[in-house]
């Protein structure tokens, strides 16, 4: 493959890692204003050191909201890095720290939750660690993004 081959496929990776993670983003976001999201991270907002104070100023529901309303703009800010690579970028700094604390239920959720029961480590279980465990890839874009878009501010 010659060298401009391999820029494109760059260049179009990119692309989707950006954008890959803004429908996650916003996607999951839209998810959180349906009672079955709100429900269906409840145990893990529940004993996160970082997340478990939201339910005693609101409800299930209307914290679940609060995060989605958070990942929306995010998403959005992500999205916009041709218009304001500045807000861009600070909406991937956005995404890493809610990946990082995404990242720390596998620690603060109940062993019996993570792992695969009768299995343990290192078998995840299908819900909630298998779906927790993808964050290190979106961390991973989430710190991709803020440096192109660090990078792209730089030489507005």
């Amino acid at each position: 493959m010659n060298t401009e081959n391999a820029a494109k496929l760059k260049h179009i990776g990119a692309g989707i890692i950006r954008y890959g993670l803004v429908i996650i983003l916003l996607w999951i976001g839209f998810l959180k204003f349906t009672p079955y999201e709100a429900e269906g991270i409840k145990p893990l907002v529940m004993n996160s050191p970082f997340l478990s104070w939201g339910y005693s100023i609101t409800s299930v529901e209307g914290f679940s909201k609060l995060i989605g309303v958070i990942e929306i703009v995010l998403g959005i800010l992500i999205a916009i890095k041709r218009i304001s690579p500045k807000a861009s970028a600070t909406g991937s700094i956005g995404a890493i720290i809610m990946a990082v604390i995404t990242l720390t239920f596998l620690i603060s959720t109940p062993a019996a939750a993570i792992w695969q029961m009768d299995y343990g480590f290192p078998y995840l279980s299908p819900m909630p660690g298998q779906f927790i465990i993808k964050d290190l890839l979106l961390l991973g874009a989430a710190v991709y993004t803020a440096g192109d878009s660090l990078l792209v501010a730089k030489q507005v």
